[in-house]
């Protein structure tokens, strides 16, 4: 990670960390750097629904076309469907504004060159050096000056780019979609009632304030709740920018990104489109997601945590379908980044055409009792050399005889540390989390 740059763009709150000054000057570098790719670029700009989102939009577009850029507004849409949009119209960048699942007062910004993919680690470090001189950058004037033209046709070549990735219509299908009140409040609807789905839509009403507010992703109780009531047959939920999901089966289980990964990864093989037979996923998976690929006969590779190094570890060996246990699912024949909407109906495509449940098509995945705590530090960094943290580590793996895992790392996205344990049973989850906070806190103080 960057200076201003972490694992998924720059993120803070806005209008303190974030501000629209330095969003401006972002804005400017991005378009002087833009300019060396054609005389007059194009960049498209999406953003989420939280109410900073026009603010920062502004500052960007300001920066932009004062450097001679052209920008296209595409107002509220998913950060998967701006990646879509970049890759397939004739413009140079994609800018996301978006803080993803975090919460209101936090904002970001994410990056795609014109192939559709997140900048690479080097690009976002020749923006970062500019961001510390003065600006002194050209300043295009008269008719170079960049314009702004509205494009809200974009949210729909995207959701019917999402129609054509599946075979099956979905008629007869009830799903409840839980939105988030964020970017995908409107286009998830309409995705699965064009392909024939009963939909009842919680959590679609954003206000700019309420985007991710006890909803989403990282708070599908409610959504299990409304799946049962409605007696649907599966439930749906996204995150801020919809580039994540969490599903819900017909008896309220929360089917996670490892549930996914594992019935997705075994469907594909089975239509061998899944290639090299392998799955790549994070170090956090759940012991029980590997444990079932390999009785599945699947492969699975590991990254670290981020969905930018599940993709990076797809490209460079040719692997093309991977993802995160929080829902960051990657499908690269269909898209370039994490995609909530594509993996609802891809999820939603195989419990059509197996004929089969989404908790029968959980249950050939035994999880390992899994418990995730995190702690709010001044130094996160600090932890990964600390000598007590990392000898308690190494004491509660040896109690675990090889029947569980220990994960302690720094958030990417957020000043946390996340503690993280898999054991034999829930009760010891709780007593090795207990004792690593108590070390952690003690050393972090």
């Amino acid at each position: 990670m960057g200076k201003y740059f972490g694992t998924d763009g720059v993120r803070g709150v806005a209008n303190t960390e974030l501000t629209p000054e330095f969003t401006l000057r972002l804005g400017r570098i991005l378009g002087y750097q833009l300019k060396s790719l054609c005389e007059r670029p194009k960049v498209l700009i999406g953003r989420d629904t939280r109410i900073s989102g026009e603010m920062l939009e502004a500052a960007l577009m300001a920066g932009l076309i004062s450097s001679g850029v052209d920008v296209l507004k595409l107002g509220v849409i998913t950060t998967p469907g701006v990646a879509y949009l970049t890759k397939n119209l004739d413009v140079q960048a994609g800018i996301m504004i978006s803080a993803s699942h975090n919460p209101v007062q936090d904002n970001g910004i994410k990056i795609f060159s014109q192939s559709g993919y997140k900048l690479s680690d080097a690009q976002e470090e020749e923006i970062e050096a500019l961001l510390d001189v003065m600006d002194e950058l050209p300043r295009p004037v008269g008719g170079e000056i960049g314009r702004v033209e509205d494009y809200h046709l974009g949210a729909k070549e995207y959701v019917e780019h999402l129609e054509t990735t599946i075979s099956n219509k979905l008629t007869g299908l009830k799903v409840v979609l839980d939105c988030a009140n964020g970017a995908s409040s409107a286009l998830a609807p309409q995705l699965f009632k064009d392909l024939g789905a009963e939909v009842i839509s919680i959590y679609h009403q954003p206000d700019g304030i309420n985007i991710n507010e006890s909803c989403g992703s990282t708070h599908p109780e409610m959504l299990a709740q409304e799946v049962v009531k409605h007696e649907a047959h599966l439930g749906f939920a996204f995150d801020g920018d919809a580039d994540r999901l969490i599903a819900v089966d017909h008896t309220g289980a929360i089917i996670d990104g490892d549930y996914i990964m594992f019935i997705v990864g075994r469907y594909l093989n089975e239509k061998d489109l899944l290639n090299h037979g392998t799955v790549v996923s994070t170090v956090m998976s759940n012991l029980g997601f590997y444990n079932a690929v390999e009785a599945n006969g699947l492969q699975s590779v590991q990254t670290k945590v981020g969905d930018r190094y599940v993709l990076e570890e797809m490209l460079a060996n040719g692997y093309n379908f991977g993802g995160e246990q929080s829902g960051h699912l990657i499908f690269l024949d269909h898209g370039t980044t994490g995609d909530g909407m594509l993996s609802a109906v891809q999820l939603a495509n195989i419990v059509v055409e197996k004929g089969q449940s989404l908790a029968e098509l959980a249950k050939e995945m035994p999880k390992y009792p899994q418990l995730l705590k995190n702690l709010r530090v001044e130094d996160k960094m600090a932890m990964m050399t600390n000598v007590k943290i990392l000898e308690e580590i190494v004491n509660i793996e040896a109690e675990m005889s090889g029947k569980g895992r220990v994960l302690v790392r720094p958030s990417g996205t957020e000043p946390l540390v996340r503690v993280m344990v898999e054991a034999q049973t829930e009760k010891l989850c709780e007593s090795y989390v207990s004792r690593l906070l108590e070390v952690v806190e003690q050393e972090m103080k």
